[in-house]
């Protein structure tokens, strides 16, 4: 008898997966394998791959087809290997402050499905909406999906967190085991959730705190969004996410998936 499971149950079973067998997950096996085609269309491939010829059909790769399409559209127009990764990139409706093109490459393979082909939609940035921790909270409240958060610190160290739910002051820890940690202080990394406790996220008037147990937070924020704090916790079991583990915020964003 089959079992059937929700969106997000699939997507918590691929992340549990993720954590505990990583070599049966690597950027190779991440690249998408399959394409979705219906009936009909099937039923005609299946025709003519029982009845070849060659004179009517050939079967040619999309980089190939898109290469082309390129050349015979305009001149002007170079194609390179990278051109698949760049069609795959989410796109962000809004400009970024502190996202390079390089961060989304190497960030963005690592979202749970059910956002990665979501444009990126930004919903507090200090650079629009001042420095307020609550002027945050305001922003996410109505958001039913997770975030991204980005922090550049004052020595343009990049890092942040991505969260399975919207911040919000909570009386408890809420979040799920897609929740992870990240840097790119000095090159990426990413700390999943290590099963060791479900600290996840809590937010209060005063702070904001992902990670914890074993002594202090994984990263900690505080109201004003102009001070924060980074140090190994048990949760993610992470290495602080920048070289200075009390930080000054330069630049800080909000992102949600659309």
């Amino acid at each position: 008898m089959g079992v059937a499971y929700s969106v997000g149950e699939v997507d918590h079973l691929y992340t549990f997966f993720v954590q505990w067998s990583p070599h049966r997950f690597t950027e190779h096996r991440r690249r998408r394998s399959f394409l979705l085609v219906d009936k009909e269309k099937l039923a005609v491939i299946d025709s003519l791959l029982s009845d070849p010829d060659p004179e009517h059909w050939n079967i040619i790769t999309v980089r190939k087809e898109k290469r082309s399409q390129s050349v015979c559209s305009s001149p002007s127009v170079s194609t390179s290997e990278d051109e698949d990764t760049e069609d795959t990139l989410p796109v962000l409706q809004q400009d970024s402050q502190i996202l390079r093109e390089q961060h989304i490459e190497k960030l963005a393979p690592h979202l749970p499905a059910r956002v990665q082909c979501s444009p990126w939609q930004l919903v507090y940035s200090t650079d629009t909406h001042g420095t307020s921790l609550k002027t945050l909270y305001r922003n996410t409240a109505e958001i039913q999906q997770p975030v991204l958060l980005l922090i550049q610190d004052t020595h343009n160290q990049v890092f942040g967190a991505f969260s399975s739910d919207s911040f919000r002051v909570s009386d408890c820890c809420y979040g799920t085991g897609e929740t992870f940690l990240f840097t790119f202080s000095p090159e990426f990394q990413m700390f999943r959730w290590s099963g060791e406790n479900s600290y996840f996220v809590r937010g209060f008037l005063d702070s904001l705190q992902l990670g914890a147990g074993g002594g202090p937070f994984g990263l900690w924020l505080d109201s004003d969004l102009l001070r924060g704090s980074t140090f190994p916790c048990n949760t993610f079991r992470n290495a602080p996410l920048c070289p200075h583990q009390d930080f000054s915020v330069r630049a800080l964003e909000v992102w949600s998936f659309q």
